[in-house]
């Protein structure tokens, strides 16, 4: 009876240990996926960033080509948009809702450029050179960018950057703490057992290993479980939001499988190595409290 009881208990403890990492590698887990979308949102609102080249009234075609084939091949673009003044003239007439061209007489408008910065560029200081580069071309009248607006999107995204740099580290704290609390008291309940082994000469060594080769396994069975647990919150977040889709790279999203299972691993073996390290030199009197 006691035996079937201690096994049951046995039994209960390793499932305890086995589900806390589960969930709390499924926490870190979701903060990586956090992280990494944040940091493609981002980026994808600063290459948003962008200026808009206004070409003189002289520029001709062939110039205007080369111009923006040079801006193509430029390390800092991502993409530019040639729009010439009849194509402006239409935009404009279509936001405005009636035809100022009939009005006055004659488009005032000039061709432009529309360049879009990859987003390491996306910034007051490299904006301001690449301004200064642009405005040495003939071709070029002038470079209209919102100087505001770039600052205050590098501003916040900096803030939220910080945010959640602060808030991965408390969760990595608690994560830790949680785990090892449960990781001991499973070796706790065995302390009787590896002092045994330990009085009739087994060495530290070999008292070590097994338990060490479970809590990796739990380690492992916890990823799994907590890997499960992420695929099925991305299934239902892409349900719920399609265009989340675009942001997922499958080979990030390997990778940070990848990372969940080895911090299952190092997690589960340092801290078992750790709690046994404490048995093994704890006095025979110290075991009763």
């Amino acid at each position: 009876m006691s035996d079937k009881y201690s096994k049951r208990k046995l039994a209960g403890s390793s499932i305890t240990t086995v589900v806390s990492l589960s969930l709390v590698l499924f926490m870190l887990g979701l903060l990586g996926i956090i992280v990494l979308n944040t940091r493609k949102l981002s980026d994808n609102v600063k290459e948003n960033i962008g200026f808009q080249v206004i070409l003189n009234e002289s520029a001709k075609e062939v110039d205007v080509e080369h111009l923006t084939k040079t801006l193509d091949a430029s390390r800092y673009v991502k993409s530019t948009e040639y729009i010439t003044k009849e194509e402006a003239a239409a935009r404009l007439k279509k936001d405005l809702g009636e035809d100022f061209i009939s009005f006055l007489g004659y488009n005032p408008l000039l061709s432009s450029i529309n360049v879009h910065l990859k987003a390491e560029y996306a910034n007051a200081d490299s904006l301001n050179w690449i301004e200064k580069g642009m405005l040495d071309s003939k071709l070029v009248k002038e470079v209209v960018y919102q100087k505001s607006l770039v600052n205050m999107i590098n501003e916040n995204v900096k803030k939220i950057s910080l945010v959640i740099l602060i808030f991965s580290g408390l969760l990595m704290i608690i994560a830790l703490a949680l785990i090892n609390n449960t990781i001991r008291l499973t070796i706790y309940s065995k302390r009787f057992i590896i002092k045994t082994m330990q009085l009739v000469g087994a060495t530290q060594g070999f008292i070590r290993r097994p338990f060490v080769m479970k809590g990796i396994k739990h380690g492992v069975y916890g990823a799994i479980i907590a890997i499960g647990m992420l695929i099925g919150f991305l299934y239902v977040l892409q349900k719920q939001m399609p265009e989340l889709a675009e942001l997922e790279d499958p080979n990030v999203l390997a990778s940070l499988f990848g990372i969940v299972i080895l911090l299952g691993i190092i997690i589960s073996w340092i801290s078992t190595s750790l709690a046994v390290r404490k048995y093994l030199r704890l006095k025979s009197d110290d075991l009763y409290y």
